[in-house]
């Protein structure tokens, strides 16, 4: 697979491989060794980006990951997220309190069993402690060893500007899809001035955009995409079209919709790299197969075309997530 540069100098592949379904948020946790299987799988297919999370599970995503590419450590890129304080393995509020990084990272670098953490991210800014300080943090990691690279999520323009002066920013994890353009506004430019990269989390709109979910489907209480306003039965109906749309884009390059999505997202800036989850081996070979789908410059007017007359029905999260996004 082709490999793009973040930040400075992070070599990864085109395409990552967002793990966190395999432990979290989708429904029960996949089968240990089917979750490895699947990570393994993504190896051999030439990804190279591996994304975790303390919060997924909490904690056992990191532990299947780092035991699944135990085997291919110099191979890989490792990239994990502090951010949240736990009570009984349950989210309780944010923390990225200084002392609570150091006790954090530590116990990562124990769960993932490496001795370096590839990219660590403030998974969401927590507006009780200084973006400075937290900047300041990792990079006393990064000076320790323990740290390669610094990122966030879901940040703000001035958070991004802000910890960037302190310890330059490899990457930016937020959601942007066709299904979610705002980052095009203020973010992406930011970005490319600063020269961050971006790894776009739900890429296929948490699936919706695979055309595999219509208004029929159910998800269980354990899936969090029953909690999500955008997901409802009624705004499944009234967002098709815009799965049409790719459907059509895809039957005319012989590709799937997802990895017309994928590609879209791929031909938008080089220092984007996708992170599509799935617990399905047949699903991350098809995802893969997005690095090799080639749009026209008619194909990407035609969605980028249609896509912005079509108005996406329902929010993204509900009021209380939304709060804690572009801090």
């Amino acid at each position: 697979m082709d490999k793009r540069t973040l930040g400075d100098g992070l070599e990864v592949s085109a395409l990552g491989l967002g793990c966190m379904g395999i432990s979290h948020a989708l429904g029960p946790a996949a089968d240990r060794a089917d979750g490895i299987a699947v990570i393994r799988a993504a190896v051999e297919a030439g990804v190279t980006l591996f994304d975790t999370a303390e919060a997924y599970g909490p904690y056992v995503n990191e532990e299947v990951v780092g035991e699944a590419l135990a085997p291919y450590r110099d191979q890989v890129v490792i990239a994990t997220k502090f951010g949240f304080s736990f009570d009984e393995r349950k989210q309780s509020g944010l923390d990225s309190r200084p002392e609570h990084i150091r006790q954090v990272a530590d116990a990562q670098l124990r769960r993932l069993g490496v001795d370096t953490i590839d990219l660590l991210y403030q998974h969401r800014v927590d507006p009780d402690v200084p973006i400075e300080d937290v900047a300041g943090t990792v990079k006393e990691l990064i000076a320790a060893g323990k740290v390669r690279h610094f990122g966030l999520s879901e940040a703000g323009v001035q958070t991004i500007r802000r910890a960037h002066a302190v310890q330059p920013v490899a990457a930016l994890q937020s959601e942007y899809s066709l299904w979610w353009r705002e980052p095009e506004a203020e973010i992406l430019p930011v970005l490319e001035e600063l020269g961050i990269g971006f790894v776009p989390f739900s890429p296929l709109g948490r699936g919706f955009l695979t055309g595999k979910i219509d208004a029929s489907a159910a998800f269980g209480d354990d899936d969090i995409r029953s909690t999500l306003p955008r997901f409802s039965a009624e705004n499944r109906r009234a967002n098709q079209a815009l799965v049409d749309l790719v459907g059509a884009v895809a039957a005319r390059r012989g590709a799937t919709p997802g990895q017309v999505a994928l590609a879209w997202l791929l031909a938008q800036r080089p220092w984007i790299v996708p992170i599509p989850g799935t617990r399905n081996v047949g699903r991350l070979t098809e995802n893969v197969g997005a690095a090799r789908v080639e749009l026209t410059a008619g194909d990407l007017a035609d969605l980028d075309d249609a896509a912005r007359r079509i108005t996406i029905q329902g929010e993204r999260y509900p009021e209380e997530m939304q709060r804690m996004i572009n801090r």
